[in-house]
């Protein structure tokens, strides 16, 4: 977690970049991606898919990386990974990414972007890597080694950012310390070599954190987290078996009710409407009126994408072809950054 000093710093660069993306969204170029280890969830909607579309449709150039590597740093199985990537691609484009402008590429196909990490590992510290933040949280959260690839991982997620010339990604304050190792490794290598690298900021998202349906982060591996691929009949159910409290009435208070809040904050997150006054509607209804408002709410927002999802997956070869032109794209700009990157080291021969 970045201090507040440095945090306040980068709340300010990215409110400056919000405005000017009213004015200038050509000048930006967006990096952001997921790591396929399962569907995606309401957090991922509300935290950055909203974000992504938006921006695309402002006119920013958008990338998105499909992290299929990544999987590998705390994971020692790729079982699955290939229905998962494709079941990715399905969600963004139900979600309302459109191919034709955003690239949406997976990291293993693009093996020139992977390339930038023998130069950019020069530029870093073994002591700054292992000081990172995230990488201690993600090893702590699964409880694996310290493997090379997690160490470097900061690095990685700088070759993604860099290799399209990313200028700006949406990020959680968490992730700020991934943007300073990028910003870092592009002024070492644009002085060390020559300018070839932009600066990146970090866009600080305003959507509140929506929290699983225990209260706890939403995750996958916590098995609190509704899936944007369930039905309307396993929303309301999994929603069911969520735990709430002995008290009847119903009000919201995150910090002394953390199940029953979570219920109303994704409730509300959904309907557009203020947890509180959820709460209040609700009242003496109990646990199981907040439940059937929740599920309401939700199956009620993820109709429509819901309805788009089956009509994708009817087409799979269509997934697969915007795969295909994604990473043949990426290629290309992968290919054109690295005879760049080899020109300034003088390694052209």
């Amino acid at each position: 977690m970045p201090n507040e000093g440095s945090y306040e710093a980068a709340l300010r660069r990215s409110n400056q970049v919000h405005e000017d993306l009213k004015v200038n969204p050509g000048n930006y170029t967006m990096l952001t991606g997921d790591r396929p280890t399962g569907r995606l969830h309401l957090g991922h909607y509300f935290g950055t898919l909203v974000d992504r579309v938006r921006l695309q449709e402002m006119g920013v150039r958008t990338n998105i990386i499909i992290a299929d590597y990544q999987v590998i740093t705390d994971r020692d199985t790729t079982k699955n990974i290939q229905d998962n990537v494709y079941n990715m691609v399905v969600d963004y484009l139900a979600c309302g990414i459109d191919p034709e402008k955003t690239m949406i590429f997976t990291h293993s196909a693009v093996p020139e972007e992977n390339q930038l990490m023998l130069p950019f590992l020069s530029l870093v510290t073994e002591a700054e890597m292992e000081r990172n933040p995230t990488v201690k949280a993600e090893q702590e959260a699964s409880g694996h080694e310290l493997t090379g690839l997690l160490l470097t991982y900061p690095v990685h997620q700088a070759c993604d950012i860099l290799f399209c010339k990313g200028n700006i990604v949406p990020v959680g304050r968490d992730q700020l310390p991934h943007i300073e190792v990028t910003n870092k490794i592009a002024r070492r290598f644009n002085k060390r070599y020559g300018k070839v690298f932009p600066e990146v900021t970090g866009l600080l998202t305003s959507t509140p954190l929506l929290p699983g349906l225990d209260g706890r982060k939403m995750s996958k591996s916590y098995g609190n987290a509704i899936s944007i691929s369930m039905t309307a009949e396993e929303t309301a159910k999994l929603i069911k078996k969520a735990k709430t409290d002995s008290e009847r009435n119903i009000t919201f208070d995150p910090e002394g009710r953390p199940e029953v809040s979570a219920l109303l904050t994704t409730a509300g997150i959904c309907s557009g409407r203020d947890p509180k006054e959820l709460a209040e509607e609700i009242g003496m209804g109990g646990g199981g009126q907040l439940k059937r408002v929740v599920a309401e709410a939700v199956n009620g927002r993820f109709a429509p994408i819901r309805e788009r999802r089956e009509e994708l997956l009817r087409d799979p070869d269509y997934i697969k072809d915007i795969i295909h032109d994604g990473n043949r794209r990426a290629n290309e700009i992968a290919h054109e950054t690295l005879c760049e990157v080899r020109e300034a080291m003088g390694m052209v021969y």
